[in-house]
C-alpha cells in the first residue's frame, strides 16, 4: 500500500512545485507561445508539398514561355510560396475590386481561383494591344472588352495546368467565369482550408503577384496519389511504368528522317563536263537489274529496287544493312 502523506509533506511538495515552475517560466519567458489549431490541421504534408511545388515551377516556365512570345520582352515567373491558409485569410487579402477567375478540374468537386493582380492585367491587356504596358488607368476595374483579351492569357493558363499536372494525372482545367468581387467566387466555406500558390511575375523592370487558390476539401483524391507516387521520380501519366529508356525510344520511333536513293554513280573529266550538252546521256556504273542504296545522310540502310507504285516512282526494300552492323540486342 502506498504511504500517505502528512498535509506538511503535502504543502512543501506544492510549494516546490511552484516554485520550479515560476523559475521554468521565467526562464523561457523571452520565448512567445505558438498557439496549436485543434479545429483544422494541415491536410498537406511537407513531401507533397515539395511535389506541389515541383508541378508549379513547371506551370511557371510554360507559361513565361507563353508570355515572351506574345508580349516581345523579357518574362521571368518565380513560385513565391507554396501554403495552407484558411479561407477566409485569402478573401481578406484580395482587393475590391479584383481580377478573379473561378475555375474547376473536369469530372471533380476540385474548384479554384485564378487571381491576376489588377495592375498586372491592365499591363498584360495594353502590351496584347499593340502598347508598352505602362498606360494608367483612372479605374482598376476590368472592362468586358479586357476581359476578352485576358481571355487568351487565362485559356493558356488553363492549359499549361493542364500539362504541368499531367505528372500526376490527366486532368482537365476549365475557367467558369470572370469575376471582380471575392465575395460572389466564393469556392469553399470561410472556415475550410485552401491551397494557395504564389508567383511573381517580372516582365521587364516591372514586377507583378498572382496567386492560384484551390480548396482542399475535394483535394484528397490528388493528394492521395501524391503520397503513392514515388515522390522523386514524378513522371507524365502517360509515360508513368516505363523506363527512360523506353520513353526515348518511343520519341525516336517518332521522328522523321529524309531518305535518299543513290541510283548510280558515274566518273566524268572535267572536258566532259564543260562539254556536256542538253540531251546528252550519261552512262551509270550501275546495272538496271542491280539493288539500289538507301542512305539517311551518310548512313547506309537499306539496298533496294526502283519501281513503280500506284503510278508513282517507288522503292522495294530487298535488305536491310543496318540490323547487319547494329544486332538487336537479345
Amino acid at each position: 500500500m502506498a504511504e500517505i502523506l502528512s498535509q506538511q509533506e503535502i504543502d512543501a511538495l506544492v510549494n516546490n512545485v511552484k516554485s520550479g515552475a515560476e523559475k521554468k517560466i521565467e526562464a523561457h519567458s523571452d520565448k512567445e507561445p505558438i498557439l496549436f489549431d485543434f479545429r483544422l490541421p494541415n491536410r498537406i504534408s511537407k513531401n507533397q508539398l515539395r511535389v506541389l511545388r515541383s508541378i508549379f515551377e513547371n506551370f511557371a516556365e510554360s507559361f513565361s514561355s507563353f508570355l515572351v512570345t506574345k508580349l516581345q520582352t523579357v518574362v521571368n515567373i518565380n513560385v513565391t510560396s507554396v501554403d495552407q491558409i484558411y479561407y477566409s485569410e485569402y478573401v481578406l487579402s484580395v482587393s475590391n475590386p479584383a481580377c478573379l477567375f473561378p475555375f474547376e478540374i473536369k469530372n471533380t468537386d476540385v474548384k479554384g481561383i485564378l487571381e491576376l493582380n489588377n495592375d498586372l492585367a491592365l499591363s498584360l491587356v495594353d502590351k496584347l494591344l499593340g502598347g508598352n504596358g505602362l498606360g494608367t488607368k483612372q479605374t482598376k476595374v476590368i472592362t468586358p472588352i479586357e476581359q476578352k483579351v485576358l481571355h487568351v492569357v487565362v485559356d493558356r493558363i488553363m492549359q499549361d495546368l493542364k500539362k504541368a499536372w499531367q505528372t500526376v494525372d490527366n486532368m482537365d482545367f476549365v475557367v467558369e467565369r470572370f469575376e471582380p468581387d471575392i465575395d460572389f467566387a466564393q469556392i469553399t466555406s470561410q472556415s475550410e482550408s485552401v491551397l494557395l500558390i504564389s508567383f511573381e511575375i517580372l516582365v521587364g523592370e516591372q514586377s507583378f503577384l498572382m496567386n492560384i487558390c484551390f480548396a482542399t476539401f475535394a483535394f484528397d483524391d490528388i493528394l492521395a496519389r501524391l503520397s503513392s507516387q514515388k515522390l522523386t521520380s514524378v513522371r507524365a501519366i502517360k509515360h508513368f511504368g516505363l523506363t527512360a529508356r523506353d520513353v526515348v525510344s518511343s520519341h525516336l520511333s517518332k521522328t522523321l528522317l529524309p531518305l535518299h536513293v543513290e541510283l548510280g554513280t558515274a566518273k566524268l573529266s572535267v572536258k566532259e563536263i564543260l562539254d556536256m550538252q542538253i540531251g546528252d546521256i550519261i552512262r551509270l556504273e550501275t546495272k538496271i537489274s542491280d539493288d539500289q542504296k538507301v542512305r539517311t545522310g551518310k548512313q547506309m540502310l537499306f539496298l533496294a529496287r526502283v519501281g513503280v507504285s500506284n503510278n508513282k516512282k517507288a522503292i522495294k526494300v530487298t535488305r536491310k544493312l543496318f540490323e547487319e552492323q547494329y544486332p538487336s540486342e537479345v
